[in-house]
Parts: structure tokens; C-alpha cells; sequence
């Protein structure tokens, strides 16, 4: 897809959970979460993504995720999630992805098998962006794939035509502002670290791709929205009262599990469901996680109308 063609890509995006109902994935309830989401404000979709538990589906399933999402997004550009660990294999799933009607692709690097040298990482993202069917968002989450995306590598392949942008969710801003630094200004770079959603903004960041959105979606829409518009006192609200004690609450538990826990403190799914090896979680944190929900909700009220 030519960039000319892309839509934009920035704002509050939302990494959708996939809900699960007796061993199966749960459209119904992934329909409701999309159908929340949207109408708390929220930019843009991001199925099959670390929060949705994209590792833990068949290929069908995650066929069939993207068909849901797709299906129900209206005008809302969707990112696809597409990590794999070969070359052809992420290929595969971005052929996927553009055939159901995705707009881009969020490509990880390799797991497993991580590169000898930054040239091996280079050679990754090009092979995949040379023939890939949708412009690529690259995804930078060391914590899962053993590495990051060094800022040299970015560097390097930023003036792809196929390379859009990237999601930093590698918690250092040291490393997203280095980022800001050496890519061009119309190199989209996106948080995924709740934390910094507003100050990476600020910086120049072009928003942020927040597990916790799926929860309080008008919260990130408002903070997104409040840093773009240099709303200093409504952002730092909306961050440091709201986003950041729930993120901290979140923390320790693994962003499907928490997420899906705190949906369901506020009734938008029935069960908090995950697959292994991820487990829910117990009775004294479920309890402290909707309290907390409940309390950066009233926090939120009156900043996000």
C-alpha cells in the first residue's frame, strides 16, 4: 500500500484482548470490547498483539480474530499484529492480515533465535519489508523477544517506503528519545509503555499503543488528545492520576490477565478467561484491581468529557 494511501496512525490505539469462553476465543465479547473501545474514543485497533494473546492461537483463531476486528471496526484503521520468527512465516501472517483488511502490520523480531549482530536485525525488517503486502509498524519489546530494535537498526531502515513507524514498549524513554532523534519527522513513533503515553507525546512521540486503553479507553483518548493539544494540566492528570496508578497496579501481573481482570471489573466481559501458560488472577489481586478501577474512573470523570 503506498504511504499516500495509509491512514494515519497515531493517537490512542488499542491492543485488543481476545476473550476466551470455554477453551474457545469469544467473538461475541470481542465484538463488545471493540464496540467499548470505539465509543470511549479510542483512534485505532491493534488485534493479535502481545495483549491479545497472539502466541497462545491456531492459525485459524487468528483468522478469524482479524475477520472479528475487521468486521467491526467501521472506520477505524486497524494494526495488525504479525510476529513470527522467520522471514517467510511473518510474511505469511501479513498476507493474512492485508487479505482480511488490515491497514498495516506491527512486525517484531525474531524470538528465540535472536540476531549475532544489528546487521542480522537489519536484514530481518528488510527482507520483510521488501515484500510485504502492508506498510509495517516495527515493535520494540525486548522483555519478549530478547532484544531490542537497537536505535542504529532503526535508524537504518526508517527511510524504507514499506517502514512506517514503531511501537517502543521497552520501557526506557532514554531509548524513545533517541528514537525521535535519528528518524525522520514523519517516522510515526508510538508508546506502548503506559507511563509515557503523554510525556512521549509531548516529545514528539505520535501517541501510544496501551494495553490498558481496552479499560479506560476515554482516559487515553482525553490524555492523547490533551498532550497533542498542549493541554499541560488536563494530560498531567489524566497520566499521573489515572494512567499511572493503574498501570502500577497491572504491573506485576501481565498485561491479558490484569486487562481482561479489570474489563470485567467493568462489566464489559464476563470472565477475565487467559490461556497458559498465562493464569488469572487470584481472588486478593482481582479484588485490589477493580478497586483500583473504581477509583481512577472517578479520578477520570471529569477530565474526559
Amino acid at each position: 500500500m503506498p504511504k499516500s494511501e495509509t491512514p494515519e496512525i497515531e493517537g490512542a490505539l488499542c491492543p485488543l484482548v481476545t476473550p476466551f469462553a470455554d477453551g474457545a476465543v469469544d467473538h461475541e465479547r470481542l465484538e463488545a470490547v471493540i464496540d467499548y473501545v470505539l465509543a470511549g474514543g479510542i483512534d485505532g485497533l491493534v488485534p493479535c498483539g502481545t495483549t491479545g494473546e497472539f502466541a497462545s492461537l491456531t492459525d485459524d483463531e487468528y483468522r478469524a480474530v482479524l475477520e472479528t476486528t475487521v468486521d467491526r471496526a467501521g472506520d477505524a484503521p486497524i494494526v495488525a499484529g504479525t510476529a513470527d520468527t522467520s522471514v517467510e512465516a511473518t510474511l505469511d501472517r501479513i498476507a493474512v492480515a492485508a487479505e482480511i483488511g488490515a491497514d498495516a502490520a506491527l512486525v517484531t523480531l525474531p524470538f528465540f533465535h535472536t540476531a549475532n549482530d544489528p546487521a542480522g536485525n537489519v536484514a530481518f525488517i528488510e527482507a520483510v519489508a521488501d515484500d510485504s503486502s502492508l506498510p509495517l509498524y516495527l515493535y520494540n519489546i525486548p522483555a519478549c523477544t530478547g532484544q531490542e530494535i537497537q536505535p542504529s537498526v532503526v535508524a537504518e531502515v526508517a527511510g524504507h517506503d514499506a517502514v512506517l513507524g514503531l511501537k517502543d514498549s521497552g520501557g526506557d524513554f532514554d531509548y524513545f528519545a533517541s528514537l525521535l532523534r535519528r528518524t525522520p519527522d514523519e517516522f510515526r513513533l508510538l508508546q506502548g509503555f503506559d507511563s509515557y503515553l503523554v510525556p512521549g507525546t509531548l516529545l514528539g512521540g505520535s501517541g501510544g499503543i496501551n494495553a490498558l486503553s481496552n479499560v479506560i479507553p476515554e482516559v487515553y483518548a482525553a490524555a492523547a488528545e490533551a498532550a497533542r493539544d498542549g493541554d499541560l494540566e488536563r494530560a498531567r492528570h489524566l497520566q499521573s492520576e489515572c494512567i499511572g496508578p493503574l498501570f502500577e497496579a497491572c504491573v506485576e501481573h501481565g498485561f491479558a490477565p490484569a486487562t481482561k481482570t479489570a474489563l470485567v471489573a467493568r462489566d464489559v466481559v464476563p470472565s477475565a478467561a487467559v490461556r497458559p501458560p498465562l493464569v488469572e488472577l487470584d481472588d486478593e489481586a482481582e479484588a485490589e484491581l477493580a478497586d483500583t478501577v473504581d477509583r481512577v474512573v472517578a479520578a477520570a470523570s471529569s477530565r474526559t468529557r
